[in-house]
């Protein structure tokens, strides 16, 4: 427990003690303000005095009132009252250079949650591979891996899963695609199907399919085809993500469920009364759980649909240890959430918490102009493209820096350039910044061994970006349960013009003031180390220089 944890709870044991009233405690807002612009505001704000207005039957500014006259820490300059019954807490210097050195001696400790117990599967981008990764397939990949390194920092225990949609008639269609290719190759004039995978990327799989095999390659059977393009389309997937700084702990094939876990599941479901029969084919009750009809589960002919092999692996990750599953889409399965739950609850899994995060469509932007992509037409852009054009990390911060439900336009003029307009380069720059303070300080014996003893000599203007540093934890926080992970970036940027302000305004290194450029220097270090957390929780490099 920190300094600022302390003081919480001391104060939620006297509201309990003092209105006898724990409900309202456990409610209430008690939050750090970080808002240089609303320093007047205090350095945390409360609404309990409104919360408990109602039940004490008096006004909120009188709540307040009375619990200014009676509530007291010594971590507590003052407590004022604001606008209709708000209360500000302003701490005293002893109180931030306690935080600080929390920070300092906790490390990534300060940040986690105490006795992490859930157990997260978190499933993304899951592409049939049938064609290389897309741009919309980036932007899952972003959510899906910070998402990950965000729940498995703060303890849980956390399985990156990549679903492999390798079973049914898409398989059959890419190897029926790749077969025609390798005949046109050949000189064949043979029409490629209107719904056959168009992409320019197959006819480079087919020339290197004949150099492979040889001419008489095409007289091989279908399978052998189906097989071919599985197998060299999945490594060029499992590469894309590699170079996109993702590992999935994971790689799940759908053609494992077929047909016994499928078979399986559709028999808990039967028993639990949610299959009936209708015109030969097998139908699930999905209208019972809000969705707008009924799905097929197994057709007429026998064949599972990907609803049914969608049961048995919500049935499979249950059985595995998942008790929330979390799954990426794009926007266009958006009748997947309420469907997937509905499954979940028929198949008797209440325990099982089973979210969707839906993220909006991705446009490339090229000097000011959006391009027009057409993925019938062959016309995508390819992830490895974008990632070779503007690096790795940008890449990712591209994707990342935006609300999941917000369209993203990615701007390729801004992504590659090398100002403090690129977020990525302003972010960067700030890091090396802080390094290469502590390296020049070090070249003087009164700056070398930086300690944590060097809490005593933080003054007033450092308590702004302790205080900065201290929000990871409630941004941290709060993207484990609203999945918001788009806050990280926004949260390190505010930390890099906080820091770049504070530069600006102090020299931290004054060999003539030896104290006071000690403090600074740890406040350099924490911010360094701060960037160290977050920059790894994205997924971006820290570079030595710029």
């Amino acid at each position: 427990m920190n300094s600022l944890e302390t003081l919480k709870q001391s104060f939620v044991t006297f509201i309990a003690s003092h209105f006898n009233e724990n409900e309202a405690a456990s409610r209430m807002d008690f939050s750090l303000n970080t808002d240089p612009q609303k320093a007047d505001f205090g350095d945390i704000n409360t609404n309990i005095a409104l919360l408990l207005a109602k039940s004490l039957g008096k006004a909120p500014r009188a709540v307040a009132q009375d619990i200014i006259d009676s509530y007291s820490h010594p971590f507590l300059k003052k407590i004022e009252i604001a606008g209709p019954g708000f209360i500000n807490f302003f701490l005293t210097d002893d109180a931030f250079k306690s935080l600080a050195l929390d920070l300092c001696t906790q490390k990534d400790g300060f940040f986690k949650v105490d006795n992490p117990t859930t157990v997260y599967n978190v499933e993304f981008i899951s592409a049939n591979p049938t064609g290389p990764l897309h741009i919309g397939h980036g932007r899952g990949g972003i959510i899906g891996d910070v998402l990950s390194n965000v729940l498995h920092f703060l303890g849980y225990n956390t399985t990156r899963e990549h679903y492999i949609n390798d079973a049914g008639a898409q398989m059959e269609k890419l190897g029926n695609s790749l077969k025609i290719r390798c005949l046109q190759e050949q000189g064949k004039s043979i029409e490629f199907p209107e719904d056959g995978y168009h992409g320019e990327y197959l006819k480079t799989l087919a020339q290197e399919c004949i150099k492979e095999y040889g001419n008489n390659v095409t007289e091989k059977d279908d399978q052998f085809f189906i097989d071919y393009g599985y197998d060299k389309m999945l490594k060029q997937l499992k590469n894309t993500v590699s170079s996109y700084n993702i590992n999935f702990d994971v790689w799940f094939s759908e053609r494992t469920l077929h047909p016994v876990k499928i078979e399986a599941a559709l028999k808990t479901l039967q028993d639990n009364g949610h299959l009936y029969e209708k015109e030969g084919a097998t139908w699930f009750t999905s209208t019972t759980f809000g969705d707008d009809k009924d799905r097929v589960l197994k057709k007429a002919d026998g064949t599972f649909t990907y609803a049914a092999a969608d049961a048995a692996y919500i049935l499979d990750k249950a059985q595995r240890g998942a008790q929330t599953i979390i799954i990426i889409l794009g926007q266009d399965h958006h009748s997947y959430p309420k469907r997937l739950n509905g499954i979940r609850q028929a198949l008797g899994l209440d325990s099982v918490k089973l979210d969707c995060i839906l993220y909006q469509l991705v446009s490339i932007k090229e000097d000011g102009e959006l391009m027009k992509l057409s993925k019938r037409a062959g016309r995508i852009i390819e992830l490895n493209d974008i990632v070779e054009t503007v690096g790795t990390d940008i890449a990712r911060f591209f994707y990342l820096n935006r609300k999941a439900d917000a369209h993203l336009d990615f701007d390729i003029k801004l992504a590659l350039s090398k100002t403090e307009e690129n977020p990525v380069y302003y972010l960067q720059y700030a890091y090396v910044r802080t390094r290469s303070v502590l390296e020049k300080a070090a070249e003087h014996d009164v700056f070398k061994n930086i300690s944590c003893d060097d809490v005593q000599y933080l003054t007033a203007g450092e308590w702004q970006i302790i205080k900065k540093i201290v929000e990871l934890k409630t941004v941290l926080h709060s993207i484990s349960t609203n999945y918001q992970v788009h806050s990280l970036a926004y949260y390190l940027l505010e930390v890099a013009h906080s820091f770049h302000n504070y530069y600006h305004h102090n020299r931290v290194i004054e060999p003539e003031t030896v104290e006071q450029s000690r403090g600074r220097l740890l406040l350099t270090q924490l911010v360094k180390e701060q960037f160290d957390r977050c920059l790894q929780l994205m997924g971006l490099t820290r570079p030595e220089k710029m």
